[in-house]
């Protein structure tokens, strides 16, 4: 744009065009009206000034015009309606100042502009949007179908809904004259877009490997939750992931990137702003919930990339998997197995159990009751067989009475017998 000599805002239709010149050494404006096809318009373009710079909003006339110019050499830009700055209080909107507008916000250098695909990819992007065009009309009249049956008291109960045995039971039904025939209609549309959208993913099927995105299509299809149909629709989308340095720009193309209201030192985030395309939009977000459901496990279970899919997607790439080696535990060096066997024996020795008696020594004759203070002071000082046992005694055996086949020595030691 800074060597463009000659600024063109058009504003085309189907049956005319309006063009408003920008002259960048005069600042002279002009506008005429042009009663011609849109490709007619290159050769108004031709006659001006060179080098011309032009833009037009996108619309119904697509991208003839720019693909058009392109060949002859001439620079045409296409922006986005939405991208297009205006003030809250204009409230009058022609043809003629929406040419105007666009030239000087050309010349200010305020627009974005949009990608212009080529004729092949186009071609694939109708294809795909055809397929989502199709898949809303078939909900639509599958939802008419379910609430005509649901109205008059039949629900079917031995499965999911919309299989060939859901499809059996449909037929079964019948009911009155004129009941019948809107049952019968509803059948048939149901049917009918359900062929057509059988033809359509077959279609797609046999042009994604001669497309341009066919190897990204490919990388894509290795994710969990992303077929050949989300992949496709992704990459006609975007028009190809190269276009974005940074991966916050393809945030920002698709709309995932949460609004903001930031004054002072106040700062709100809300929702995402829902910009770009929403059929991208739509095939991210439910790829990311197919990612988050394991292979036969629980819905929030979240498994490794690397981990493949259930055996029932027929579209998943066939890899074989190679079960994982058993792995036999680490031999411990002689001075931690030594270490071990020593910690373990001492915390044994240092265990009290409940219960107030040693597991082995529970067909050991019961200790003898506790004395009272009296008994006690009026006792004989010297030890006789049943009388309790001496502190050093309840020390050697940590407070629990001597095992079976052991005797009490005078002095609180032990003799084996």
């Amino acid at each position: 744009m800074a060597q463009a000599m000659t600024l063109v805002g058009l504003d085309v239709h189907a049956r005319q065009t309006h063009a408003a010149m920008l002259d960048r050494r005069t600042g002279e404006l002009r506008n005429c009206r042009l009663r011609i096809a849109p490709e007619e318009v290159v050769a108004f373009l031709a006659g001006l000034p060179a080098p011309v710079l032009a833009v037009y909003e996108a619309g119904p006339t697509g991208f003839g015009l720019a693909r058009a110019a392109g060949e002859r050499g001439i620079e045409v830009r296409v922006v986005a309606p939405g991208s297009i700055p205006k003030g809250p209080g204009d409230r009058v909107k022609t043809d003629r100042r929406d040419a105007i507008r666009l030239v000087r916000l050309l010349a200010a250098g305020e627009l974005a502009f949009a990608f212009i695909p080529s004729v092949a990819d186009e071609a694939f992007r109708d294809l795909i949007r055809c397929i989502e065009d199709l898949r809303g009309d078939l909900m639509r009249a599958r939802h008419r179908l379910s609430k005509f049956l649901l109205r008059r008291g039949y629900r079917y109960q031995d499965g999911n809904a919309w299989t060939p045995k859901h499809g059996r039971w449909l037929r079964t039904l019948s009911f009155e004259d004129g009941a019948q025939a809107t049952f019968a209609d509803c059948c048939a549309s149901v049917d009918l877009l359900a062929g057509r959208q059988t033809t359509l993913l077959a279609t797609l099927e046999r042009v994604v490997p001669d497309c341009s995105h066919a190897p990204t299509i490919a990388r894509l299809r290795c994710f969990r939750g992303i077929e050949t149909l989300t992949a496709a629709g992704v990459c006609a989308e975007t028009g190809g992931f190269e276009r974005f340095p940074r991966p916050t720009m393809l945030s920002g193309f698709l709309g995932i990137v949460p609004s903001e209201r930031t004054s002072d030192t106040k700062r709100r985030q809300g929702s995402i702003t829902k910009a770009g395309s929403p059929h991208a939009r739509r095939l991210l977000v439910e790829a990311a919930q197919h990612y988050r459901k394991a292979a036969g496990d629980q819905p929030d279970a979240r498994p490794p990339p690397s981990r493949p899919g259930p055996a029932r997607d027929r579209d998943r790439l066939a890899r074989a998997t190679t079960p994982a080696p058993t792995l036999d535990p680490p031999a411990l060096p002689a001075t931690q197995a030594r270490r071990c066997r020593r910690d373990r024996g001492r915390t044994r020795a240092h265990r009290v159990p409940l219960g107030g008696r040693h597991p082995q020594c529970l067909t050991a004759a019961p200790p003898p009751p506790t004395r009272s203070r009296r008994d006690v002071a009026g006792a004989s000082t010297s030890t006789q067989e049943g009388s309790a046992p001496s502190r050093e005694a309840r020390a050697a055996y940590y407070g629990q009475p001597a095992p079976a086949g052991r005797a009490r020595s005078s002095y609180g030691g032990t003799s084996v017998k």
